[in-house]
């Protein structure tokens, strides 16, 4: 699995760049992207509805939150 790491990115960087990184992968991909930012809770399942992208998984792991996206 692919992992996006925008950890130490701040709003609205983690999303800009994740929007950048999911348009390399094709429908079905599923890849592992890791924030700090709080706010990306919101924001990334926010985005995700909005751009064909599934959210698997989102929770806090220590010091960083992981989500599971799947590009549909």
């Amino acid at each position: 699995m692919t992992v996006i790491d925008l950890r130490g990115l701040t709003c609205p960087e983690p999303i800009i760049k994740l929007r950048k990184e999911m348009s390399k992968f094709k429908p079905g991909d599923v890849v592992e992207v890791l924030t700090t930012d709080p706010g990306t809770m919101i924001d990334i399942p926010i985005w995700a509805g909005n751009s064909g992208i599934v959210v698997l998984e989102c929770k806090r792991e220590g010091d960083h939150i992981k989500f599971v996206l799947k590009k549909i």
